[in-house]
Formats: C-alpha cells, structure tokens, sequence
C-alpha cells in the first residue's frame, strides 16, 4: 500500500503492488509519483509511475507506466537503489550486486523509443545511493557504493565509469545539494563529510561519527547518527531494545548547527510544508518546525554569536533598519568587552541611522582618540559631517599629530569635498597647523582666511602681498582697504607699488600696447581704483604717501581735489620740518607747480588757500589771489607784512584791473602812523584823480596838502 497525507494529515491510501514497496520517488516539479515494488515472489522487483493528477472513482491514480527490473546479468537481485530526474526523461535502478540501469525517455509512458543502458559499475558491491546532478548536455550521473564513488556523463552514447574516490558510504548516506554547494555530491561517512564534483573530489567537512542516513533540503545537511548509548524503551509486543540516534541539521549557508536532539529509532527524515518530519521508534512522526528569523537572532543575541547573527539577517535579507540594530548591539556587546577595535567597526556600518553622538561619547576618552577619528573618517566619506564633526576630527588629527592623515584630510579633490572648509580652516589654525590651514584656503578660494593667517599669525607679510596681487581687481580692492595699514607698516614700498598699480590700471594699460596680462585688467573699464580710499593707510608712513599721490597726479589725468589737497598739505608740513635751504626751495617748486596744476583744471582752491594761509606759505598765497582776482586781497597781504614797496608794485601790476587799488592804497598810507609814508604816498597820488584826493583829505588823514 501507498498512503497519501495532506497537509492536514488527512490520509488516503492505493494498493501499488501485490505484495511490497520497495522504493518511492515524488517528483518536485510534477505531480508524479514512481515506486519500485514487489509484485510476485521470485521474480524481479518492477518500476510503476502514477500520474496523481488523474484518479478514478475509487481514487486510485492512473498508472501509466510499468517496466520491470532485469539487472545486466539478467541474474533477479533486490533494488538497493532508485532515482527519477525532474525532466521526466531519465530514471535509474540500483541493483544489490552491483549494476546498475539508466532507464532513457518518456519515464511517464511505455514508448518503444525508450532505452535501456547498463551502466559500467565495475563493481559487485551493492549500490549505496545515486543521483542525477545538472540537465541538457551537461547531466551526469552520480554513484556510491560502501568502497568507492563515481560519476558517469549520461551524454555520452556509451557513459564511461569515471571514479572519483575509493572510500563510499552506507545506505541512505548520500545525496546531491542545491546551488549553495554547487549541485555536488555528498558523501557522509564515519570520518567527515566528502562533496564531489562531476570529474574530482572537492572539499570535505569533519562531521565525525557512525552515519545511519543524510539528507539535504533547502540548504540544511540533515545526519542522523548512531548513539553508541542504548535507550530501552517499553514495547507491547517484546522487550526489544530501541537504537538511539542523535539528529543533527546543520545550516550549511551559515555554517553552523541549526538543531541536535538525541531522537529514538529514526527510520526516515522528511521535509514538506517548511517543516522536517522525522520518522521514528514505532512509527511516531516528528515535527520539526523552524523558528522565524527574529527568534533565531535573539537565540544568537543570548549566545553572543553576533557574527552569525549578521550572516544570518544578511541571508534572510531582514532589510536595513533590522541589519543596523544588529551592528549596535555587536558594537555594544564588543565595547563592553574592552574590544574597542572590533566595536567601532560595527558602529561604523550603522552611520546614517544612528545617531553620531551615541557613538562619539563613547570614544571621547584620549585613549580611544584613535577609534573616534576611524568613526569620524568614515562620517566624512560618506558626506554625512557636520561642522562639529569636523572640528571634532581635526582636532583629533592634531592632538594625534598625525600629518599624514591630516595632508590627505584636508587635500581631497575638490569633486569628493565631504567637509566644511572653513570650519576645517578655522580648527587647523587654531591648533596651530598654519601649513594646512594655508593650503586649504588657497585651494578653495577662501581669501580672507588666507590673509589672516599670513597678517595675525606667521607674519609673512610679502607672501600675503604676493597673493593679493593675484585676486581678482574687486578683492584686492577690499583686501588693502582692510590689511593696508599693516601691509604698510611692515612692507611700505611692495605695498605703495600695489597701489599704484591697482589706482592707475586704466593709465598703465593705455601707456603700455603690448606688456604681460596686468593683474587688475578688470578695473580698466573704471581707470582704477580711487586712490583717495586709500590715504588712510599711510598714517605711519607720510613719505610714501607723498609717492602714491604724486604718482597717482602723474598718471591719472583726472586726480580728485582730495589728492591734490592731501598732497599740498604733505608738502607744507614738509616745508615746516626741513632745514635744508635747497629742499626747501624744491617744495615750495612743488607746491607751486601744484596750485598752477589745479587752476589750470579749475578744481576749487578755498581748502588749498586755507592751506597756504595756515602754514603761511606766502608764494602760494599770493598765487591763489592772483589766479582768483582777488588783487585787493594781494594789496591787504602786503599790509598785514607791512610791505610798502609791494604795496604799490602791486597797485602798477593790477592797477588797470582794479583801479580802487591805488584808492586802497592811499587810505592805507595816509592813516599810517609809525611810519613815514610820504614817498609812496607820492608815488600813489599819481595814479589818482584830483577830486578822490580831497575825500581823502577830508577823512581827516595825517599827511598835508603840500603833497599833492
């Protein structure tokens, strides 16, 4: 009898064969069943299939094929062996003396068509276990007996016996496996466990121990070993002594032992509905029931196995979120251990889900800096820093000292940038690394940063000048507005002739047809920067200024009146100070030649006149009154010097321009009193007509009228 059971466990049964059933076969991928039976003493066992999917009335499957057993030496021996392929079109009957029949065709109908091959065994020991292992060109043959294994290629026309190994197994001791292990066979014997390709033997696994039988499903090794203990059992028909075994599955994917029960009498292990249903001492059957992947993880949690955990999560594919919590408890459990090495590792794979902080107060001690800076390190790579995060990794860099890291650190492509610049600037220069910070803002363009390094800290003053000359016209601009004086105080003449040079571009690009790219070309459209923006740096340093602002006058042709203002007064404080005759006279030249300068472009002249009359610089006083026509304020000057000749050259310079003079002039003298005047009073009364001279006798004045 057959008996069927579904998953409810509700069973059916048929009569198969007359007498025994010997072996069955379920196919996977159809619903066929093949069995080998005994259907009359003394002859040859013979091969049924069923097709399950039709039944008759009583709900007996159709049987579609029988074919008996007849081993190639035509001598009736009992079936040890028998096999079908999922593609319908091959099956094998192993035979207790050692041959073997590969049964070619539609396995599923009695077609002429359909061969028989006796294949080459070479070997009169029973046949321990078979299996077919691939499809299409490539199907092969696998075989065992207690001394040897070998393989056949069932597309040859004549398959040739290929041995693989001279050691074999037991009965229900071999198998093929899936794709975890390469469809390879799989050869349990009391050693270890031997795996086997087509044409050689491949690795082998120590699983010690007398084997009763193995099996593989869905990635686990099932072994059933032979306990050597005995378990007596109570029977209800004798006082027989029942074999304890030891069931052992091994997860071959994960690479460890899944489940091992000491179990009594195992006759069969089964696998069917997700569950392993294990046959035993008097026919009890078993479940066996796998455990979800949350219960299995906080199996291995208990145990500390977290490396299997996370091959374990990985295989199941529990997703992110499950994987990360996994990393922090390994991470956790590796810290607590004091394995500080192994647990940032662990933290490391959970940056982006957990948070930062969580790990980074962890390793704040100074004798985890190194662990912090791999977790800090790896944030950065992955472009998910703040700025806190990498002040926090600079200054570990720096209290580590270690440049190497710190070069790379602050070096990276501007394409892979994963950190804040100027909070890396601003840390670096901080702890003193003035190199790095330097060479991070001139990759990056951070110029203000750049500048404060070379002005506040090393003081490299001409090297700062150098940069400035090479950024663009606006920023040098603001640059030396901002760092001029201090540019000026410790490199005057560098910085004088930057100025001159960014206040006269227009004028030094016109002069200039074919000269090198100038560094402020971008200022000609506005002829330079204004130059009287500037004068506040010179503070300290008049004598340059002195050569800015005539610099500018000479080459500009349109200097602002604070530039000529600012440059007269220079040159009458000047005036002031030296005692060299000849210098002297060269800045009152100058000075001169400056007022001509700005009457000649009608600047306004009331500042330089109160200039002038501050410092008493006399020519130029003069010159103002004279470029103005203001000849009665040149006759007054002369008065207040008390200057009589000049009185009256002026009256014959100016006369005719301003005939009052001589009247200006006669007042001036007939009221003098300390001095006698009467000669140039003569000389006035000549140039004055008869009636202007009685109004001024009539004022009352001092001189008689003998003289007119």
């Amino acid at each position: 009898m057959i008996y069927e059971v579904d998953h409810n466990f509700q069973v059916s049964s048929f009569r198969a064969f007359e007498i025994q059933v010997c072996h069955l076969y379920q196919l996977k991928n159809h619903n066929i069943l093949a069995a080998v039976g005994i259907d009359q003493e003394g002859i040859n066992p013979v091969i049924k299939v069923w097709n399950l999917d039709k039944k008759d009335k009583f709900g007996t499957p159709f049987c579609s094929r029988v074919q008996p057993t007849i081993p190639s030496d035509s001598i009736p021996s009992h079936v040890t062996n028998f096999i079908v392929h999922e593609n319908l079109a091959l099956m094998a009957v192993g035979f207790e003396q050692g041959s073997c029949n590969l049964y070619k065709g539609d396995i599923a109908k009695d077609r002429r068509t359909n061969k028989i091959i006796g294949l080459p065994t070479e070997t009169s020991q029973a046949i321990t276990g078979m299996s077919f292992s691939g499809s299409g060109k490539q199907t092969y043959m696998f075989l065992s007996t207690e001394h040897e294994v070998m393989s056949f290629n069932l597309q040859d026309k004549l398959p040739k016996k290929n041995l693989l190994d001279q050691r074999g197994c037991s009965h229900k001791c071999s198998m093929i496996s899936d794709g975890l292990l390469n469809h390879q066979f799989i050869v349990t014997s009391t050693d270890a466990c031997y795996l086997y390709e087509a044409d050689c033997r491949g690795p082998c696994f120590a699983f010690e121990g007398e084997k009763v039988m193995a099996s593989w499903f869905n990635g686990y090794l099932i072994v059933t070993y032979k306990d050597k203990a005995k378990l007596s059992m109570p029977s209800t028909s004798t006082s027989n002594v029942i074999e304890k075994n030891v069931v052992t599955i091994y997860d071959m994917k994960q690479k460890l032992i899944a489940f091992s029960s000491p179990l009594p009498g195992v006759q069969e292990v089964m696998f069917e509905w997700g569950s392993f249903y294990i046959l035993s001492a008097e026919n009890k059957l078993i479940c066996l029931q796998e455990i979800d992947i949350h219960q299995k993880l906080e199996l291995l949690f208990k145990k500390n196995l977290y490396s299997l955990a996370i091959n374990l999560a990985k295989s199941q594919g529990l997703g992110e979120e499950g994987m990360i919590e996994i990393f922090k408890q390994y991470g956790d459990h590796l810290y607590s251990k004091g394995d500080f090495d192994g647990s940032i590792t662990q933290y490391i794979k959970t940056i982006g889900h957990l948070e930062p902080s969580y790990i980074i107060r962890k390793f704040l001690d100074a004798q985890q800096i190194h662990n912090l800076t791999c977790y800090l390190q790896a944030m950065h790579e992955r472009g998910l820093a703040n700025e806190d995060h990498t002040t926090l990794l600079l200054n570990c860099f720096t209290k580590l000292k270690d440049e190497e890291n710190l070069n790379k650190f602050i070096m990276t492509p501007k394409t892979a940038l994963h950190f804040d610049v100027e909070t890396a600037i601003r840390v670096c220069r901080q702890a003193g690394y003035y190199k790095h910070a330097l060479q991070l803002a001139e990759k990056h363009n951070k110029h203000k940063w750049y500048l404060k390094i070379e002005l506040e800290d090393t003081q490299e003053y001409s090297r700062a000048l150098a940069y400035i000359r090479k950024l663009p016209f606006g920023e040098t601009e603001n640059t030396l507005k901002q760092y001029g004086k201090v540019l000026m105080n410790n490199v005057p003449e560098a910085t004088t002739e930057l100025l001159k040079n960014l206040c006269t571009a227009a004028a030094n690009n016109k002069q200039n047809e074919v000269v090198e790219q100038n560094p402020f070309e971008t200022s000609t459209t506005t002829g330079g920067s204004r130059g009287e923006d500037f004068i506040h740096i010179f503070l300290n340093s008049p004598a340059m200024l002195v050569t800015f602002l005539e610099h500018l006058i000479k080459m500009k042709e349109a200097a602002s009146l604070i530039v000529y203002n600012t440059l007269l007064e220079l040159y009458l404080e000047q005036m002031k100070k030296v005692t060299d005759q000849t210098e002297s006279d060269n800045l009152k030249k100058k000075s001169l030649s400056l007022l001509q300068d700005m009457t000649v472009k009608k600047y306004d002249t009331d500042q330089v006149l109160v200039l002038c009359q501050m410092n008493k610089f006399e020519q130029g006083i003069l010159y103002l009154y004279e470029s103005n026509g203001l000849y009665q304020q040149i006759v007054r000057y002369h008065m207040e010097m008390r200057s009589f000749d000049r009185i009256v050259q002026t009256c014959r310079s100016y006369g005719d321009k301003d005939n009052t003079l001589w009247q200006v002039a006669l007042t001036y003298f007939a009221q003098e009193r300390d001095f006698d005047c009467r000669q140039h009073i003569g000389q006035v009364l000549t140039h004055i007509p008869f009636h202007y001279v009685v109004v001024g006798l009539c004022t009352g004045s001092s001189f008689s009228l003998s003289l007119i």
